[in-house]
């Protein structure tokens, strides 16, 4: 039985999810704030974290820096507030999904299983060794990437998007797919998370973020030709 740690400083919430996740199998475990959230991560050590932005004293992103310190558990981030600064915040400390309130319990639950369940999968090596794009080096199986001989740091979903990008260059790469094949979500969600990473990758590529192409009302592609000399 998957162990999940539901936090929010608003009752109402908490017994939602709680009930929800409860009909779904899974075990619960409550938090009201930041501090206590910290704490019953390192205690109970919980398969997956649903963590409130906005609480009082010690809020969402100081819990979910705090966890990163010590736990890499799967966190879904919840908040009442959709704009993209807080979505490229939460990412950048590393969540797996960020969820606007309100929100459905049944959906919420289904990606949390999601999350889960493919974080405790064993990583498969990409079979490409280190592909070169002019000042581009990405080592696919040593899972770095280098930008004109520097070494860049991503998130794990980082890495993985871009290397799914590569894997399939010059293909028209929908918002959908790239959530089924990349987050492993089967189910409609909001593919906000999708541009919100190829925002963040496109800043870790610095001169080469050109070659990640938007195709208007459709998705992306990467083209290894279209980059600024």
């Amino acid at each position: 039985m998957y162990h999940i740690l539901v936090v929010d400083d608003e009752a109402r919430i908490r017994a939602v999810v709680k009930e929800y996740a409860q009909m779904a199998g899974f075990e619960v475990s409550e938090a009201v704030d930041g501090n206590e959230a910290i704490a019953k991560a390192r205690s109970l050590n919980p398969d997956l974290i649903i963590l409130d932005i906005m609480m009082p004293g010690v809020d969402g992103f100081a819990a979910c820096r705090a966890i990163r310190a010590f736990s890499r558990v799967p966190i879904i981030m919840l908040s009442a507030r959709g704009e993209e600064y807080d979505k490229l915040l939460g990412f950048e400390l590393g969540i797996d999904d960020y969820v606007e309130k309100p929100f459905s319990p049944k959906v919420l639950l289904a990606r949390a299983q999601v999350i889960i369940q493919r974080s405790r999968e064993q990583p498969v090596q990409p079979a490409e060794g280190t592909l070169t794009f002019g000042g581009l080096v990405i080592d696919m199986p040593g899972r770095t990437v280098c930008v004109d001989g520097e070494r860049v740091e991503m998130t794990p979903k980082e890495y993985e998007l871009l290397f799914y990008m590569v894997r399939n260059q010059g293909v028209a790469l929908s918002r959908e797919r790239i959530m089924r094949e990349v987050w492993g979500y089967t189910f409609a969600v909001d593919d906000r998370t999708v541009d919100a990473h190829i925002k963040m990758l496109r800043r870790s590529l610095g001169p080469y973020r050109d070659m990640i192409v938007t195709l208007r009302a459709m998705g992306y592609k990467f083209e290894a030709e279209n980059t600024q000399p």
